[in-house]
C-alpha cells in the first residue's frame, strides 16, 4: 500500500489533480484505491462523480456532530478513535465498483477539527491495509498534517500556482511535516496549469524539491470542474490528463499515456 498526499495553496488545481491521479490508476488497473478529501471545501468527491449525500454518506465533520452534539454526548473523557470508528466505517465510507472514498467534511461547529481528524485517523488505520494507493486531497492549511492524520507517506506532491506564497508553501509544508514526525518517501512539486515555464527551474532551486512538470490546462477539464461534471469522464486524450500521466510516470507510477 501507498499513500500519495496531494497539497497546495487554494485554486492551484489540486483536487483536479487528484481526480486525474485517480483515473490514471483506474486505467493502469492499480486498484483497489481509496480517495481521502480533507478538504472543508470537499470538493473530491463531485469530481470523481460521486454525490455522498445521494449515496446516503455522511462526513466525518458530520458523524462527529450527530454523536457528540446532537445526541449530547460529551466531547471529552473518551477518545473520538473508540467512540465513533465503527460508525465512520459504517457510515462515513463510500464503497464503489473501483474506488472507495472517505471525507472529512465541512466543520458546522465551533473549535478545531481536532475530533473529525481523530476518528478519520482512526478510521484510516483500519483502512488503509485494504488498498493499493491511498490518494489524500489536503488543504491548503497543513493542520490536518499537523495531526499526523497520516503519519507515513509514500510520496508528496505540492501543486504550485503563480505566486511567490506557492513557494513559501512548499518550504513551510516540508519543514512542518518532518518537525511532527511524518515520514514520507519523496516530495514533488508539481506546476498548476497557471504556472509559468519560466519559474521552473526557480522553484526547484528554491524549495530544493523535483520539480515533476506541468498540468496542461485543458478547457474541458475547466468546464467539467465549473459544470460539476466528473473528470472520471474526460477523454483519454485530454490534454490535462496526459499531462498527469507524464506527471505520474516522472514519478515512477507506471507507462503514461497508455489507452
Amino acid at each position: 500500500m501507498k499513500t500519495l498526499v496531494t497539497m497546495g495553496r487554494g485554486g492551484t488545481g489540486k483536487t483536479s489533480f487528484v481526480a486525474l491521479q485517480t483515473k490514471y490508476f483506474l486505467k493502469q488497473s492499480d486498484t483497489p484505491l481509496l480517495l481521502v478529501d480533507l478538504d472543508p471545501d470537499q470538493n473530491l468527491a463531485e469530481m470523481v462523480g460521486v454525490d455522498l449525500e445521494k449515496e446516503g454518506v455522511k462526513t466525518i465533520a458530520e458523524l462527529v456532530t450527530d454523536t457528540f452534539i446532537k445526541k449530547g454526548g460529551t466531547i471529552t473523557g473518551i477518545a473520538p478513535k473508540e467512540r465513533i470508528e465503527s460508525q465512520v466505517l459504517r457510515e462515513g465510507l463510500y464503497e464503489g465498483s473501483h474506488f472507495d472514498l472517505i471525507a472529512v467534511g465541512t466543520k458546522w461547529i465551533e473549535g478545531c477539527y481536532c475530533m473529525p481528524d481523530a476518528a478519520l485517523k482512526g478510521a484510516l488505520e483500519s483502512l488503509s491495509k485494504n488498498y493499493s494507493y491511498v490518494l489524500v486531497d489536503s488543504p491548503a492549511g497543513l493542520e490536518h498534517l499537523n495531526r499526523k492524520v497520516t503519519a507515513q507517506v509514500s510520496d508528496i506532491f505540492d501543486v504550485m500556482g503563480p505566486s511567490h506564497k506557492s513557494l513559501l508553501h512548499v518550504r513551510r509544508a516540508d519543514r512542518i511535516t518532518r518537525e511532527v514526525g511524518i515520514t514520507f518517501d519523496r516530495f514533488f512539486i508539481v506546476g498548476g496549469c497557471l504556472f509559468p515555464s519560466s519559474l521552473e527551474k526557480r522553484a526547484q532551486e528554491e524549495t530544493g524539491q523535483q520539480y515533476l512538470g506541468k498540468i496542461v490546462f485543458d478547457p474541458i477539464v475547466q468546464e467539467s470542474v465549473i459544470e460539476g461534471r466528473s473528470l472520471l469522464d474526460v477523454s483519454y486524450n485530454s490534454p490535462a490528463y496526459l499531462s498527469v500521466c507524464t506527471l505520474m510516470k516522472n514519478a515512477g507510477y507506471g507507462e503514461a499515456g497508455s489507452s
